[in-house]
């Protein structure tokens, strides 16, 4: 049904989502949190028991239910995934004056994270299929801007500087092709760190995003699965690197009885126990949330087939928690008509990122060909994905 004029395509688009919703409200967000089980019941245990800031009972349980759900070892709870991501480049020798390659394709705080370091983001092409870093692009920049030092270390031939680590970021939720990186970035002997801020849920060849890295890292914003407020978490099955993260977060303080000491730069990165007490609450329903988000998904899938839209679909040898439902336009007028349109119409959808090399601060850093990128920028559209779960007004 491709014949059908794109403007009625548009509103067809806007009738169903009103119609999937089954909502008189006038606005349907793109994703909003569900609260559907103990999360008042575990916050307010938490201010009873007076431990509201970054000790309590409920930071340590997050944290061991978390490992235990992505199949990691150890997992460090912090206050936001930007937090969890700069930890994790320090602990991995990401320093000033080096360079780290990640996607153009992503949210800001990817490079932020790195910009807090000292180091430079390098900026490597992504896959249409997977929206995130290529392997095949990161293979061939390696192969043509890096040399291998005396050091053993990957140094870019232009700029000198050392490729200190790897950042790919699964977006909407998709896994990218993380064991050819994992494989591509050993061989340079450059660190691998996953942002899996968006893919809790999400598994690629049966194991979790976030797992194949040296460390991987996720966010738990109001938008996200599973949120905690805000709040992020480190993952390793390092335990040394897991001890090092929880040190640096708690403001590398010297444990004592009752002196105050500290042995290096730290940071006051730990999740305060109320964030913890939500999370506790939210990951025990997690698997209700994805398994509505996955109809919802089936919904749009079927319903883009019959109109004539290309729908995102999961990559190959993944299983995607869909974060973010998006569909792929013709062009960038299209886009813009169909983002105007729902908008006005009280239906949020949005364009994906502006690419990082399009910002003020980050257009002159080194990068590769970036045509993959930047043909998904003018044509990637999110749409409304909050899961169908009804609130529960008794928790």
């Amino acid at each position: 049904m491709s014949d059908i004029p794109f403007d009625n395509k548009v509103s067809l688009t806007i009738e169903f989502i009103r119609k999937l919703y089954n909502t008189d409200k006038e606005f349907i967000a793109l994703h909003e949190p569900k609260f559907i089980g103990n999360e008042k019941k575990y916050v307010n245990d938490a201010i009873d028991s007076t431990f509201v800031s970054s000790v309590g009972k409920y930071v340590d349980l997050f944290e061991k239910n978390f490992a235990q759900y992505v199949g990691a070892k150890n997992a460090v709870a912090t206050v936001n995934g930007t937090a969890a991501l700069h930890t994790s480049l320090i602990i991995s020798g990401v320093q000033n004056g080096t360079e780290v390659i990640t996607q153009p394709l992503t949210f800001i705080a990817t490079c932020n994270a790195i910009s807090y370091t000292g180091a430079t983001p390098v900026f490597v092409d992504v896959d249409r299929d997977t929206l995130g870093l290529s392997p095949d692009s990161l293979e061939e920049f390696l192969r043509e801007h890096a040399k291998i030092g005396a050091d053993g270390f990957t140094y870019n031939k232009t700029t000198n500087k050392k490729i200190s680590a790897c950042v790919p970021m699964h977006t909407f939720g998709h896994p990218v092709k993380i064991d050819r990186l994992v494989e591509i970035c050993a061989r340079f002997n450059i660190p691998m760190i996953e942002d899996a801020a968006e893919s809790l849920g999400s598994y690629y060849n049966g194991q979790h995003t976030g797992t194949f890295g040296d460390i991987g890292t996720f966010s738990f914003n109001g938008n996200k699965v599973l949120t905690t407020g805000g709040g992020g978490m480190i993952v390793t099955n390092d335990e040394k690197i897991a001890r090092l993260a929880k040190h640096i977060t708690t403001t590398a303080r010297i444990p004592h009885p009752y002196e105050i000491a500290h042995d290096m730069v730290g940071y006051n990165y730990r999740m305060p126990n109320l964030n913890a007490a939500l999370g506790c609450a939210q990951l025990q329903s997690l698997d209700k949330v994805l398994d509505s988000k996955k109809m919802i998904t089936a919904e749009y899938r079927q319903f883009f087939k019959n109109i004539g839209f290309t729908f995102i679909e999961e990559p190959g040898n993944s299983r995607s928690n869909f974060w973010l439902n998006a569909i792929q336009l013709e062009n960038i007028h299209e886009r813009d008509t169909f983002l105007a349109a729902t908008n006005q119409a009280g239906v949020m959808t949005r364009p994906i990122w502006k690419l990082m090399t399009e910002l003020e601060m980050y257009k002159n850093c080194f990068c590769g060909d970036l045509s993959n990128a930047k043909w998904l920028e003018e044509r990637v559209v999110n749409l409304p994905s909050s899961s169908l779960l009804k609130k529960q007004s008794n928790t």
